[in-house]
């Protein structure tokens, strides 16, 4: 077998697959932006003329999803105001309303909300009011004792659904999910100057 393998060489390096514009078909680097599918609720990636093409108009069907990190000071008290029976929700403003999510093994999960507390809450942080519909939203982490709270681009809050779903096992998630929500957050942190 060593033989065999002196004569073969070595495997040739796998090349890591382009990237492509979802709306053009040209090749886009790694960081690249995003434009939002109004209708179908989905990102696609692309290159910066296609990004450049929606980003002045936030009523079409497809919009440029801004790069925007904020954080936000809510209280625990304000926090809890909300009644969301999770720890871990993202907001986001659509045309037609207010829809509230958490990320789960099963996807994005839309959970209620109390209007009257939420917009409380944005009366209170301009910030969360701020959020422009479909492609940003309002991120918060909480535990008794603190919240995290961030304005974030909605694609932010995908990636954070496709980390829970990839690593989320039995019914606490298990020590994997709990790192890579960790380092999700470490990031988004990071991103905002907090």
């Amino acid at each position: 077998m060593s033989a065999l393998r002196r004569f073969v060489g070595a495997a040739p390096p796998v090349a890591a697959p382009v990237e492509k514009c979802e709306m053009c078909g040209a090749d886009v680097s790694p960081e690249h932006g995003h434009v939002a599918d109004v209708e179908h609720r989905s990102i696609m990636c692309a290159c910066r003329p296609c990004y450049l093409l929606f980003t002045r108009d936030d009523s079409g069907k497809y919009r440029a999803v801004p790069d925007r990190y904020v954080p936000v000071s809510i209280t625990l008290a304000e926090w809890q105001g909300l009644g969301i029976p999770v720890s871990t929700v993202f907001f986001l403003r659509s045309d037609s309303g207010l829809a509230a999510f958490y990320p789960s093994p099963a996807g994005a999960t839309e959970c209620l909300l109390d209007l009257d507390a939420w917009a409380a809450l944005a009366a209170a942080h301009p910030t969360v009011a701020s959020a422009r519909p479909e492609v940003e939203a309002i991120l918060v982490r909480a535990s008794d004792q603190a919240v995290e709270c961030y304005l974030v681009p909605i694609d932010a809050c995908y990636q954070l659904v496709g980390t829970v779903r990839m690593y989320w096992k039995g019914f606490d998630g298990g020590q994997e999910a709990t790192d890579r929500i960790s380092e999700f957050f470490a990031d988004v942190r990071s991103r905002a100057g907090a």
